[in-house]
């Protein structure tokens, strides 16, 4: 099995890492990430990341949700054990809220959980960037690029010059053991 390789290289600043990530997409790169401690304004941009495509698998969970609950009701009490209750018409669109709020809920947690799992690829047992010594300051006080050894463009040198030229420190090759 061949080892995954990832070039991991440090910033000290947010502008440092959107800058360097920005010249990483011009330069084509697709397959980096960058592991930053909080939110950064315009880094998404800068990495050209497409939105997500969690808010429609959530509405199609839903809306999935909301079919079976209204129409497994109207099936049994139309089609399936048709009673008079109260003088009431057999599909009393009222009583059949509660179910149908609680499938939509449901379903759309699930898709939301699930949906997110696959989108993120998870779960993913290992990752050489779990490796990196100053792992915990990614989450911290400092900011990482990593470009995978997967990405069309890597080779190793000139992806490490370029790593330097936008500014990188302690570039550090990760492999998986």
């Amino acid at each position: 099995m061949a080892k995954h390789k990832v070039l991991v290289a440090e910033f000290d600043t947010p502008a440092e890492i959107v800058s360097a990530a920005g010249k990483l997409q011009a330069a084509g790169y697709r397959d980096y990430d960058a592991h930053i401690p909080f939110p950064i304004h315009g880094l998404d941009k800068a990495m050209k990341i497409p939105d997500s495509k969690l808010g429609w698998i959530v509405l199609a969970c839903g809306i999935t949700g909301a079919s079976i609950g209204l129409g497994l009701q109207w099936w049994s009490s139309t089609i399936e054990y048709p009673m008079v209750i109260g003088g009431k018409p057999f599909f009393s669109f009222q009583a059949f809220v509660p179910v149908t709020f609680a499938l939509t809920i449901l379903l759309s947690a699930f898709g939301t959980v699930f949906g997110m799992f696959a989108l993120n690829g998870l779960p993913r047992w290992h990752h050489p960037v779990l490796m990196h010594p100053n792992l915990r300051r990614m989450t911290d006080d400092k900011f990482y690029l990593s470009v995978e050894s997967d990405d069309p463009r890597f080779d190793l040198t000139k992806t490490r010059d370029l790593l330097e030229q936008v500014g990188g420190k302690r570039i550090a090759l990760l492999e998986t053991p």
